[in-house]
């Protein structure tokens, strides 16, 4: 079935490998087509992967390997919602142990660019709660955070 949106994401040339590690890390995440270029086109040659149909959590995408011409920002990055520190751990880790780098307040960068944010929900609940003083709070624990540690998070919110 066609999906109304789908989130287009350019690789240089490896969207085919994104997609596949994407579908082996995160849960409900397949690739579900590759296609290959009909023609010569300006950085490659016909029978070349050309666009990789994925999904990332259930979120349908479309990996276009179109050449060095764009460069990814923070500006646009995956937010993905995990239940507990196991599922922050493993999933930052395959991001940063794949080649990525880490960045700040749960924030990861994979190999190929693309900016992460790997979210505990209890994080997100709290640093948007409202209650002020909770939520400040948690957010002031986080800030000088790489991959979060809810212990850390949560001993901010008890300690009123």
């Amino acid at each position: 079935m066609a999906h109304k949106n789908t989130i287009c994401v350019w690789y240089d040339n490896g969207a085919l490998e994104a997609a596949t590690f994407y579908a082996k890390t995160f849960p409900d995440s397949e690739v579900t087509a590759v296609h290959h270029a009909p023609g010569d086109f300006p950085d490659g040659k016909q029978g070349d992967v050309l666009t990789v149909e994925f999904t990332v959590c259930g979120v349908p995408c479309v990996g276009l390997n179109g050449g060095p011409t764009f460069k990814h920002s923070e500006a646009f990055s995956f937010q993905i919602s995990t239940e507990d520190q196991d599922e922050t751990d493993r999933l930052w880790n395959a991001i940063v142990g794949n080649g990525g780098q880490e960045s700040q307040c749960g924030w990861c960068k994979d190999r190929w660019g693309i900016s992460w944010q790997i979210s505990p929900r209890m994080l997100i609940e709290a640093v948007t709660s409202k209650d002020k003083a909770l939520a400040k709070r948690a957010f002031n624990a986080m800030m000088p955070m790489k991959k979060i540690d809810i212990a850390t998070i949560d001993a901010a919110i008890r300690n009123a």
